[in-house]
């Protein structure tokens, strides 16, 4: 699909004619890139995505402990999403992926008022490929993950931006958040997760309300939905933050990979659409993927022991 390529949307701009330049320019950029992708294929993004790590490190990525920590970090950009993103944020998961000892990831913004501002209009009208071959729009909203994910949100999440926070697993958001996809308002749609993820993680009507009408929702409002798990009481970054790693603490006091098998059970049974009996046997292969495990027997152990148990997180015996 030619458009689902793009992932892009507009920022704000300030006066009449800014806005008469910048609509002319998405006009001109979208017949650029339609025909683009009517006829190049994907590139191949291994050389961009060494080169990208090698310039401004525009997604931080840090362990702490068993939590591995994304920070979207291109202020002066509000976070738009550029190749760089794309591409440093996809090789940040895969390190996440591969290492046994990170259980569960937080994504954050280091901008004071927004979580990411959706594509950088400026990198796509240069022709810049936005996306990567693995992980897609912002290296992350078709990225196979098998570990959980959780979105700190403080401040504006729009367009690109709520669909990165769509791909999560979970959401802890402050006062001020706010979450929506705008597309339509600029004869897009949101193309990168919003169009099929807004009508899984909401009731229909209001997904369909957001995505048809443009407007955005508050914070109240997507936890009154079931959107956001738990709105922060405090104000700014640290207090989100603090949140999103309290809930990933209760996360990580559990077997990985039983929380693993977990989420990849529900997924396929979100997705696929299966049936009682095929979730059924579904559920039934996932447990007997654990049976092998060393953390298998060290729960039992530790109840009978009356002791925290000591998680390894290795798939073999």
């Amino acid at each position: 699909n030619a458009v689902s390529k793009l992932g892009y949307e507009a920022e704000p701009f300030c006066t009449s004619r800014q806005k008469l330049d910048l609509d002319a320019q998405i006009v001109a950029r979208d017949v650029f890139h339609l025909r683009r992708c009517c006829i190049i294929e994907r590139l191949d993004t291994t050389a961009g995505s060494t080169a990208a790590m090698a310039e401004e490190q525009v997604v931080l990525f840090e362990k702490r402990g068993h939590i591995g920590v994304f920070t979207l970090n291109r202020p002066k950009a509000m976070n738009a999403v550029s190749g760089a993103v794309s591409a440093q944020m996809e090789a940040h998961l895969e390190t996440f992926e591969a290492d046994d000892e990170l259980w569960v990831g937080i994504i954050e913004s280091s901008h004071p008022k927004t979580f990411c501002a959706g594509a950088d209009l400026k990198a796509i009208n240069k022709g810049e490929n936005i996306q990567t071959a693995k992980g897609g729009f912002a290296g992350i909203v078709a990225f196979p993950r098998t570990k959980p994910l959780i979105a700190a949100v403080d401040g504006n999440a729009l367009a690109g931006g709520c669909e990165i926070v769509l791909a999560c697993d979970l959401v802890v958001a402050s006062k001020k958040a706010v979450f929506g996809v705008p597309e339509v308002k600029r004869s897009l749609i949101p193309a990168a997760g919003g169009l099929f993820r807004l009508p899984r993680k909401l009731p229909h009507a209001v997904a369909m309300e957001l995505m048809l009408t443009g407007d955005p929702m508050t914070v109240e409002r997507a936890y009154q939905l079931g959107l956001v798990n738990q709105i922060c009481e405090g104000e700014g970054r640290e207090a989100v933050m603090q949140a999103a790693v309290a809930l990933a603490e209760r996360i990580t006091v559990n077997a990985p990979l039983a929380v693993r098998e977990a989420k990849a059970c529900v997924d396929e049974f979100v997705t696929a659409a299966l049936s009682d009996q095929d979730a059924l046997v579904r559920s039934t292969k996932g447990m007997a993927k654990l049976f092998s495990t060393p953390d298998f027997m060290e729960g039992p152990r530790a109840f009978i022991e009356k002791r925290a148990p000591k998680w390894s997180g290795r798939s073999k015996l």
